[in-house]
């Protein structure tokens, strides 16, 4: 069997009704540029019915694949699945709900080829989203990029061009928690940014809330960067210093007869004070000891409970 040229991924969750027409308009873009296509829309357990439209969408076209969850594990778990099934020699990752256009494609192939590169990321020059969801996303954006320390623009999502060996490699990692922008950063190939028009959602809204940006922070901070622990041991030194001088001033001052015994309030704020350091310590020592424990039990990121039209070993006619 022959390798399409192109694999377009697509997490889909909470859009059922944008589905029929990425599959059409994808398709349309691939046979004006003339090459073969494969679509892999993977369901995580969407409770909109979109496995019914997928469902459909694949009867009716060969070249599209669904993938079901048998729950939900995540918009980047779904990512790594679709990524995983992908044949294409590029793939482009994108949203469901059409705000990453499929007539952008062919400038990312342009892009691709003119600068010889291996990844071309789409970048939201205006997006089109509430006031409070840009404030949001530059803030979770700005949070990450400082904790990970890997520079993240809020203007960059997961829609690209990706090469075959950039997909090989990001599907070689085993860690459970997944975050496929920072990983993407983290390989380390150079990337080329290109402005793309972004679209109103085409219907519903984001899943993403603030309280699961907020986990999904947590998450992806404690999977990939040790710097909350560097944090800890820098405010246990600067109390530590602290401690040190004023221990010193206090000694000049017996020596001088001027001391004076200290206040309780003074004394009981400073028990709390390092006793909450000591637990917050603890606590955050006690987050990654989590993190390995649940790597070392080597679960998977995600269970697929359906699939279509990927039949192994089976022969499908080239688009």
């Amino acid at each position: 069997m022959t390798s399409p040229t192109l694999s377009v991924v697509s997490p889909v969750y909470g859009s059922p009704t944008s589905l029929e027409p990425l599959c059409q308009r994808v398709a349309d873009v691939c046979n004006k540029m003339g090459i073969s296509y494969e679509i892999i829309l993977v369901d995580d357990h969407c409770p909109r019915g979109s496995w019914a439209v997928v469902k459909e969408i694949c009867a009716a076209n060969p070249f599209v694949k669904g993938m079901r969850f048998s729950r939900n594990f995540g918009q980047h778990s779904a990512i790594e699945a679709g990524l995983k099934h992908a044949t294409g020699d590029w793939v482009v990752v994108m949203d469901c709900d059409l705000q990453d256009q499929p007539e952008e494609i062919p400038n990312l192939f342009e892009a691709a080829q003119k600068e010889d590169a291996k990844i071309v990321l789409a970048r939201r020059a205006e997006r089109n989203d509430s006031l409070y969801r840009r404030a949001i996303s530059a803030g979770y954006y700005g949070l990450l990029s400082f904790m990970t320390g890997k520079p993240l623009d809020a203007s960059v999502a997961n829609f690209g061009l990706y090469h075959r060996t950039v997909v090989d490699a990001y599907c070689s990692w085993e860690e459970e928690q997944k975050y496929f922008p920072v990983m993407i950063q983290w390989m380390g190939f150079d990337p080329v940014y290109l402005d793309v028009a972004h679209s109103r959602r085409s219907e519903g809204k984001s899943s993403y809330t603030f309280r699961k940006l907020l986990k999904l922070a947590s998450d992806v901070v404690f999977s990939f960067s040790d710097r909350p622990l560097w944090i800890i041991v820098t405010i246990g030194l600067i109390i530590a210093a602290i401690t040190f001088v004023l221990s010193i001033v206090t000694f000049i001052q017996a020596l001088l007869g001027q001391f004076s015994v200290s206040g309780y309030p003074s004394l009981i704020l400073s028990v709390w004070f390092m006793g909450g350091v000591l637990i917050c310590s603890v606590g955050l020592t006690g987050i990654y000891v989590g993190r390995t424990l649940r790597e070392a039990k080597a679960r998977p990121s995600y269970i697929v409970a359906d699939y279509l039209n990927d039949v192994p070993g089976s022969d499908k006619p080239k688009p």
